[in-house]
């Protein structure tokens, strides 16, 4: 079983990747993941594509565990692939977020105890078992094919690793008298999220260093292990923390002045003395949008958020929803000539990665293969997130001309496919190839398989 041969062309810029063996074994299990309605085991996706017969299973098993092929020159090729067909001018807006894979086994490379925002409340912060990917997306803004949506592509990887556990040092330090553990000094290989998602950011630059960037994040990725080490083609929206302490530019030394120049200028408000400052007014502005639909005032300023971004000025935006409950927020951006409704507009953007992240995990099964050793716990996961991309790039090309919605009386009104409509596309678009030219000329015939494709093709 193979996917439709439109399909087949976007996997060909991929050949440079892998050997030629390790290419057919790559389309083979590409196959599997987008046809299968089933868990995504490397078991399930030979079965699925119909490659039970064809080599040994371990060829499959061994693909992502010890073949020669690089992750990185993978979301290369994928990146480059993804930027000439949706951005191939302009600024590129990336977003950046991490999401939990949750897992069972305690011998899993890389698993380990993460916070578990779905299970967790305000008042109480819930843990889970699993694995953690940072993941850096292309943003797609209102493509001809869906007017009012955004769309995260992923094009970036990396499994962030907790570090060692303490309560095991705590005893043996107990019986050696004191001292500290070898294997308990600070592992100098561990790297924070943060620290994962810069090196994301900086690898993408290096990859296209003659294009401009926006990254936007949440206050996880807006301190300064980001700020401070931006590339130059890179600017950066994030999140102000409420009690974040903002500061004037340092003064400009007056002539004869002695003494080390000053870094900042004096502190200015907070947030709460700054929205009551009515020397400063507001401005409303009205929001309809993917990720915002809301009515905000806002005050803008431009001041040095230190802790974070050191004496680097940034853009800060103050808001109040006059509609809503949400709270007064504040945020910053890089860009100094960008007013407040462009800088909201590449936030509020960046709530398509989340839409990512439940779709590659309800349609493509992100959270479901069951490798264990190192090599194949860093390949496997992001081959699904590598799969999303792909299909709403074929999506786009060539997909949109074939899309066709089910029948729902309750719902008539649908004219912007979702990602399960755009999967279902491609599954019946491959059947289809398939059995064109073996099925009788019956009418009746011909029906039934429409029927049953159909039925093949649904996402579940």
């Amino acid at each position: 079983m193979e996917l439709t041969g439109t399909f087949l062309v976007l996997l060909e810029e991929f050949r440079c990747v892998f050997t030629r063996p390790s290419y057919v074994t790559f389309v083979a299990l590409v196959a599997g993941w987008c046809l299968s309605h089933r868990r995504r085991y490397v078991t399930e996706l030979i079965w699925s594509s119909g490659s039970i017969r064809i080599g040994h299973f371990c060829r499959y098993h061994r693909f992502f565990s010890q073949s020669v092929w690089e992750l990185d020159t993978l979301a290369w090729v994928l990146a480059r692939l993804l930027i000439a067909i949706f951005a191939p001018s302009g600024v590129i807006e990336l977003a950046l977020d991490d999401t939990l894979c949750r897992k069972r086994g305690l011998t899993l490379f890389g698993a380990g105890m993460h916070h578990d925002p779905l299970i967790s409340s305000r008042a109480k912060p819930l843990v889970s078992w699993g694995h953690d990917w940072v993941v850096l997306t292309l943003i797609v803004r209102c493509p001809f094919w869906a007017a009012s949506k955004v769309w995260s592509l992923p094009i970036g990887f990396r499994l962030y690793r907790n570090r060692q556990g303490l309560t095991k040092g705590k005893k043996k330090r107990r019986r050696d008298g004191g001292k500290r553990p070898r294997w308990q000094k600070p592992d100098a290989s561990h790297r924070t999220r943060p620290e994962l998602a810069l090196e994301l950011i900086r690898l993408v630059s290096g990859w296209f260093p003659e294009r401009q960037f926006v990254v936007s994040a949440d206050s996880a990725y807006g301190g300064r292990s980001v700020l401070k080490h931006l590339p130059v083609n890179m600017h950066f929206v994030s999140h102000v923390h409420p009690k974040g302490a903002l500061y004037e530019p340092a003064p400009v030394p007056e002539p004869g002045q002695r003494g080390r120049r000053r870094k900042k200028g004096k502190r200015l408000p907070n947030m709460a003395a700054w929205a009551t400052d009515t020397s400063q007014p507001w401005q409303r502005l009205e929001f309809d949008q993917f990720g915002l639909h809301a009515t905000l005032d806002v005050k803008t300023r431009q001041a040095l958020y230190y802790k974070a971004g050191g004496t680097r000025l940034l853009t800060i935006v103050l808001t109040r929803d006059v509609e809503g409950g949400r709270p007064d927020q504040m945020f910053y951006a890089t860009g100094l000539n960008w007013d407040a409704r462009q800088i909201l507009s590449y936030y509020s953007g960046r709530w398509s990665i989340e839409v990512t992240f439940e779709n590659s995990k309800q349609f493509l099964g992100l959270e479901q293969p069951a490798n264990r050793t190192p090599q194949a716990v860093r390949r496997t996961a992001p081959m699904a997130l590598v799969l999303y991309s792909l299909v709403v790039a074929w999506f786009h090309r060539i997909g949109h001309q074939y899309v066709r919605f089910p029948e729902r009386p309750w719902y008539p009104q649908k004219s912007e496919p979702s990602f399960a409509d755009m999967l279902t596309t491609l599954r019946r678009e491959s059947w289809r190839e398939n059995f064109r030219g073996v099925l009788p000329r019956s009418r009746r015939v011909k029906n039934c398989f429409a029927q049953l494709a159909e039925f093949l093709s649904l996402t579940g």
